[in-house]
C-alpha cells in the first residue's frame, strides 16, 4: 500500500489543486473539534456508540485517532440518509437506538456486565458475538442484528476514510479536483472533453 509522508494532504489543501468546496469540507474534518458535544443521543449512548466504533476501527498509531462518532450522530440529527434501507431494518434513528442498545444487552448477558464496563477483549467478544448474528438481547426481535452490524459496520467505514487523514494513510490524493468534473448532467461534455466524432 502507497503512503504519503505526514503532512502531505494539510500541505495540498493549501494549493490550487482543490477546489474551494472541497478544500472547506475536508478542512472541516480535520479541524473538527475534539469536544463534540452529540445532539441526537444522550450523552451514555453517544460514550457507547464511541466505544463500539474505537473496538471497530482501532487506531493504535494514532496520537489522536479520527472520531468516527460525531458523523454518525450528525447524520441522525439531520434525519439524513443514503436513500435506502433494508426492508426488516427500521428507520435509521430506531436502528441505532436499538442497535445500540442491543449491544449492552449482549454484554450483560455474556458478561453480566455493560459493554463500558468490559475488557477490550470482552468488548471485542461481543462485537464478534453481534457480527456473526449470535449477540444475546430482546432488541433483537426488533432490528435483525447481521443487517444491523452490516450497516453500522459501513458507516464507520464511510466516515474513517472520508477524513483526510486516513486518504493520506493510504495514499489517496483524489481530492485534488481541480479541474473536477462540474458537468454531471448525462449529454454533457466538460470543455476538455472531446466532441464526437460524427459518421
Amino acid at each position: 500500500m502507497n503512503t504519503y509522508p505526514e503532512g502531505t494532504v494539510r500541505a495540498l489543501l493549501q494549493t490550487e489543486l482543490v477546489t474551494p468546496a472541497t478544500r472547506a469540507a475536508l478542512e472541516a474534518r480535520l479541524n473538527a473539534p475534539a469536544n463534540y458535544a452529540p445532539q441526537f443521543f444522550d450523552a451514555d449512548t453517544y460514550q457507547l456508540l464511541r466505544a463500539v466504533a474505537a473496538r471497530i476501527f482501532p487506531q493504535p498509531d494514532r496520537e489522536t485517532p479520527i472520531e468516527l462518532a460525531p458523523a454518525v450522530d450528525k447524520r441522525l440529527t439531520d434525519g439524513t440518509a443514503d436513500g435506502w434501507r433494508y426492508d426488516a431494518m427500521p428507520p435509521d434513528r430506531e436502528a441505532y437506538r436499538l442497535g445500540l442498545g442491543g449491544i449492552n444487552q449482549a454484554a450483560e448477558a455474556q458478561f453480566q456486565q455493560p459493554f463500558m464496563a468490559l475488557s477490550a477483549e470482552q468488548q471485542d467478544a461481543v462485537i464478534g458475538q453481534l457480527a456473526a448474528g449470535k449477540a444475546a438481547g430482546e432488541n433483537w426481535q426488533q432490528v435483525p442484528q447481521d443487517r444491523f452490524f452490516e450497516e453500522f459496520l459501513s458507516e464507520l467505514t464511510e466516515n474513517y476514510y472520508a477524513h483526510p487523514l486516513a486518504q493520506e494513510e493510504i495514499g489517496y490524493v483524489g481530492m485534488a479536483d481541480v479541474p473536477g468534473w462540474p458537468h454531471v448532467t448525462p449529454n454533457t461534455l466538460e470543455p476538455r472533453e472531446p466532441e464526437a466524432v460524427a459518421e
